[in-house]
């Protein structure tokens, strides 16, 4: 059954324009990152801070997730081929949840390290710091504004993003422990910096896993109610049940949806469309789904309608 395209010409002309700009926006924030990452490295060797390097490793993994996060733009727009039939916009949903996990795993590490600085406190150069993490700061803000307005129609800019603000947050942080240090030699404060920034990261970062796994678990999306979706289609004076239900999101947007419809009555080819009609029309209109197929007969999947029926009874009878 042909499925119908979700773009029309200008659209997806609009869309893949789209598509490019944020792929180099992306870019542009990966590489000023990387500059970022080695200013902070040598200051944080010179100043000796655990804080300014954390945030500079933080950094680092944060330039190679949004790096990678690019290529994987720049791969999810290969047509779909015989192969993989369904394209490659998965490619940005497994860069997202690559980004998210390294990003745990590098907070998970610097907690470790920030345990090791709270039992043995050194000596740390908080004028050297407080420097280097004024320029990470607007480094970083740079970065935030150039992905802050596609941040909600991309996950994988989101994920990006959510490296940034973390990058961000971590910069006023070490600023702030910069001058405690410079000032009042307040060493303490350097993990405790690494420690709530940790935190930070991991609080907004599991948000992110936790949507890239639901996607490639194929889950129900939140915002769809499966079963207010059978009750508004069963309403349809033609439609005796929808069954074999399934709606799933191939990536971040796209929402997709097949099921069997059985039908109260055996009626003619131009009849069976003009339901079908309907039943795309109310799923798109209510639930905003583009991508359907739909599987409409008499009696089909008769085993099927009898254990819905026994169901339904013994539902009933309770």
């Amino acid at each position: 059954m042909k499925q119908e395209s979700n773009y029309s010409e200008s659209e997806h002309s609009h869309h893949h324009h789209t598509n490019n700009l944020r792929g180099k926006k992306l870019l542009w924030v990966a590489l000023l990152n990387f500059s970022i990452t080695l200013v902070q490295i040598i200051g944080g060797l010179i100043s000796n801070s655990l804080s300014l390097l954390s945030d500079a490793l933080h950094n680092l993994g944060d330039s190679s997730a949004i790096f990678i996060a690019f290529l994987a733009g720049k791969k999810s727009h290969k047509a779909p081929d015989e192969q993989n039939t369904f394209g490659y916009k998965r490619i940005e949903i497994l860069a997202a949840l690559f980004n998210a996990v390294v990003l745990i795993s590098i907070c998970v590490f610097l907690f470790f390290e920030a345990y090791e600085r709270f039992m043995n406190p050194q000596p740390i150069k908080g004028k050297i710091m407080f420097v280097v993490a004024t320029f990470g700061l607007l480094a970083n803000l740079i970065s935030v504004l150039v992905l802050s307005k596609d941040k909600d129609h991309n996950l994988n800019v989101k994920a990006a993003y959510l490296h940034l603000m973390g990058d961000t947050l971590s910069s006023v942080a070490v600023i702030i422990g910069g001058i405690a240090i410079w000032l009042y030699d307040a060493f303490w404060i350097d993990p405790l910096i690494t420690v709530l920034v940790g935190m930070y990261i991991l609080y907004h970062t599991w948000g992110v896993v936790k949507q890239t796994v639901d996607i490639l678990m194929q889950s129900t999306p939140s915002d769809i109610n499966i079963k207010e979706l059978k009750q508004k289609v069963e309403k349809i004076d033609e439609i005796e049940n929808i069954h074999h239900l399934h709606v799933w999101k191939l990536d971040d947007k796209q929402i997709h949806l097949e099921a069997h419809i059985n039908l109260k009555n055996n009626v003619d080819m131009l009849k069976m469309m003009q339901i079908k009609e309907k039943v795309e029309y109310l799923l798109k209109e209510h639930f905003h789904i583009n991508h359907i197929v739909l599987q409409v007969g008499y009696n089909c999947c008769l085993k099927d309608n009898q254990l819905i029926k026994t169901i339904s009874n013994n539902h009933q009878n309770i």
